[in-house]
């Protein structure tokens, strides 16, 4: 299965470990890793959060795999003699998640640690821009649509 059909919106939980693995590769000399993970808190909220509850569009797998299929490209770094891959997998979690569970998952692997680091980063907030998902945050004061 090729890296964008694993990457995807989902009800399970991530196996991030079988997700870092995909993008692992010989000519990689690094591998950087975004993992979004459930927090306690939110400058928004009023007192301590306590879960949240992902929904989203029934395309958002499609739109998901288009910003890696973007995403997955070669780079030519000036200390390299050729191009070479870039390589994106990414899955979000939908459905109720508790503090300390993994929402958003990003592994890139480059030869070189900038590319790596810069790609994370763009695919990040290519996600939260592009892929229609929405959160609906708990907390002891009841729930709140976040970011609508």
């Amino acid at each position: 299965m090729n890296l964008v059909e694993r990457s995807e919106v989902t009800e399970t939980t991530l196996d991030t470990a079988s997700l870092r693995a995909a993008v692992t590769a010989a000519d990689a000399g690094a591998v950087v890793v975004f993992e979004g993970v459930v927090r306690d808190h939110d400058p928004e909220a009023t007192g301590q959060v306590t879960g949240l509850e992902y929904t989203a569009h029934p395309d958002a797998t499609t739109f998901l795999r288009e910003i890696i299929a973007e995403a997955n490209t070669e780079v030519h770094n000036e200390l390299d003699h050729g191009p070479l891959p870039v390589r994106v997998v990414a899955a979000h979690r939908i459905g109720h998640l508790e503090v300390g569970d993994t929402a958003l998952f990003v592994a890139v692997s480059a030869a070189h640690r900038q590319e790596a680091f810069a790609v994370c980063s763009n695919v990040v907030e290519e996600i939260k821009a592009r892929v229609p998902i929405w959160k609906l945050q708990f907390g002891a004061e009841g729930s709140t649509w976040v970011g609508i």
